[in-house]
């Protein structure tokens, strides 16, 4: 994490040019109690008429100067402010975007909210406005003392005690403030969790009739979030009176005692005004010791957060000189491949096969077999505990993560598409690269084109958050045209068609099958998913119980088998078993009779077997 003190230095220049500025307003601004001495004692006084003229045209040289150099102090901290955190944001959202996966698998959504937007507007607030005021109230009562000093050391005494007073006050407030704006944070990013996760997930809590309790939930959260609030304002008013009590009693203690000491001719009366409008330009900076003590708390606690969230490192360590493959074919190895997450039982172990460039692979398993961690194991989302991963005959840890992660193009389970249009979400990951032919082409592909092109606006259609508006089945058509588009040489699927009737379903497979050059796997529940696959891998509590092809897993009569049966039933049955003793069926009866087989159930209708010759 670089320090703040580094994005400071980064502006070194205009900061320079703004503290310089600060420096000269605020010394003009302390000759104006020097001009009104001399307007007492020497014109009103002395009766000395001409001296007003000059004295006068310094006043109006005073207001120019801080006029000009007020602007340029506030315009330049104010973009300082506005440009470092804006590098803040940025640099917090590349680390956070750097992070492996287990991070985000304990790590709410709503607290990253929190530290990129709030915490580092309030940090931002400190180093632009705040951070300008504390050094003008530093500088301010500085030269305002060194004045008074030199007017009447004895007077000064009183401004000074003052200062004291108002600076304990503050020590003692930053003190309570710090520890309720620590949990103010903390309450923040629960309170943006909450909300973010039933915005997201409005419509489920609508299906359930869970608005009443989701109204409580949050409410339960607002009401400790406005608790908060009410100690730090309990803590601000406790102490803030104090500030105003000792601002005002000031003046009036300046005026009584330099009262008698120009009764007693040890000061002029000129001298006196002077000291008085000095006390009282020396009230503003300890009034506002208390906002700024209040403000600058609220950045320290936020500091503190995001400096959590850069300790955060991620465990996917990428080496510094990776190796760089000139062409990625496709050809996958898994090497006895155990995995298990912290905390966690083993999700996955002694996992060995090899997919060859081109070539395709089913993976079929109950829910929580391991399917998914395997293809998060080959994009390196996370690394495997034993074994290890090959793309090409190199250890993928040995390669970029860029480049293994262009290399695959993954169709998840949990479509997620952009708020933006379809072109652009087709486009995504290779935007620059991929043209509106590559993208209808894919869309034709993904079988998504017939409904995208009846869209109004048919590609440049802008689809909801996350989808919002399609059904199922669109999204995952959208989902695996973006799959397409990339043109990877590795290619997942994992579940992707399980939303899509059969007919699509099967269209896609045989688009699938035309694919050559692309290594393919194929993570489904349905048998007709991965009955085409070159070998099909079936998982039971993370090892690999059946291997082989379609028919070899129906002939073992075991788990495959099992599946098959359930799905399909007598048809299932009768066709897998004429699947397996017509050997002589060319291509295009075989598929024939598998679209029959899967559209069977779909459609209602019973099969007596002469469908399927």
């Amino acid at each position: 994490m670089k320090k703040l003190s580094t994005y400071i230095w980064e502006y070194k220049v205009p900061y320079l040019i703004a503290i310089i500025s600060l420096l000269i307003a605020v010394t003009l601004d302390m000759m104006g109690p020097r001009l009104m001495a001399r307007v007492v004692d020497d014109v009103i006084v002395g009766g000395n008429i001409g001296e007003l003229k000059y004295l006068l045209f310094g006043f109006f040289g005073i207001g120019l100067g801080r006029c000009i150099f007020q602007y340029v102090k506030e315009y330049t901290f104010d973009k300082n402010g506005v440009r470092i955190s804006g590098d803040m944001r940025r640099d917090l959202f590349r680390h956070i975007q750097g992070l492996s996966a287990d991070f985000f698998d304990r790590t709410n959504t709503g607290e990253l909210m929190a530290r990129v937007k709030e915490d580092v507007d309030r940090i931002w607030d400190a180093i632009g406005y705040v951070s300008m005021l504390l050094l003008e109230v530093v500088y301010h009562t500085t030269i305002i003392l060194v004045c008074m000093y030199m007017l009447n050391w004895k007077i000064a005494l009183i401004p000074t005690a003052a200062m004291i007073l108002c600076g304990s006050f503050a020590v003692i407030m930053e003190n309570k403030l710090g520890r309720v704006y620590e949990e103010i944070s903390e309450e923040n990013a629960i309170l943006n969790t909450v909300a973010e996760e039933n915005l997201a997930g409005v419509r489920t809590v609508k299906a359930f009739a869970r608005e009443k309790y989701e109204i409580g939930k949050f409410l339960s959260h607002n009401k400790r979030y406005y608790d908060l609030n009410m100690e730090q304002s309990k803590v601000f008013v406790r102490y803030y009176p104090c500030f105003t009590v000792v601002t005002k009693v000031l003046p009036i203690l300046t005026i009584l005692v330099g009262g008698k000491f120009v009764i007693d001719g040890e000061m002029t009366l000129g001298q006196m005004a002077a000291f008085v409008e000095y006390s009282t330009n020396i009230v503003w900076p300890m009034e506002m010791l208390g906002w700024l003590t209040n403000s600058f708390s609220s950045a320290v606690a936020s500091n503190k957060k995001i400096k959590k969230i850069y300790a955060e490192k991620s465990s996917i360590a990428e080496m510094t000189n990776p190796v760089k493959l000139e062409k990625v074919r496709g050809k996958i190895r898994f090497e006895h491949v155990s995995f298990h997450k912290a905390d966690m039982y083993e999700i996955l172990h002694d996992i060995s096969f090899t997919v060859e460039a081109g070539k395709t692979l089913g993976i079929m398993g109950a829910t929580g077999a391991g399917k998914t961690s395997i293809v998060q194991l080959l994009q390196r989302m996370y690394d495997a505990t034993d074994g290890a991963i090959y793309l090409d005959g190199v250890n993928i840890k040995e390669l970029s993560l860029e480049q293994l992660r262009t290399s695959v193009s993954f169709v998840m389970q949990d479509v997620f598409l952009f708020s933006d249009t379809i072109n652009e979400n087709i486009k995504l990951g290779k935007k620059e690269y991929i043209g509106f032919k590559t993208v209808k082409r894919a869309s034709t592909q993904a079988q998504a084109s017939s409904f995208i092109e009846r869209m109004e606006d048919s590609y440049d259609t802008v689809i909801g958050e996350r989808g919002v508006g399609l059904s199922g089945g669109q999204k995952q058509r959208i989902s695996i045209a973006r799959a397409l588009a990339k043109k990877d040489p590795v290619l997942v699927l994992d579940d992707s068609t399980s939303a899509l009737d059969m007919e699509t379903e099967h269209l896609i497979q045989q688009m699938l099958m035309t694919l050559d050059d692309t290594t393919k796997i194929i993570i489904g529940h349905r048998i007709s998913a991965v009955r085409h696959a070159d070998e099909i891998i079936v998982l039971d509590n993370g090892t690999i119980a059946e291997r082989g092809t379609h028919e070899e897993l129906l002939a073992k009569r075991g788990l495959y088998y099992e599946t098959y049966e359930s799905q399909y039933g007598d048809v299932g049955d009768m066709s897998g078993t004429r699947m397996i003793e017509s050997d002589n069926l060319g291509a295009h009866e075989r598929d024939k009779m598998t679209y029959v087989s899967d559209t069977a159930d779909v459609k209602g209708g019973e099969s007596d077997g002469s469908q399927l010759v």
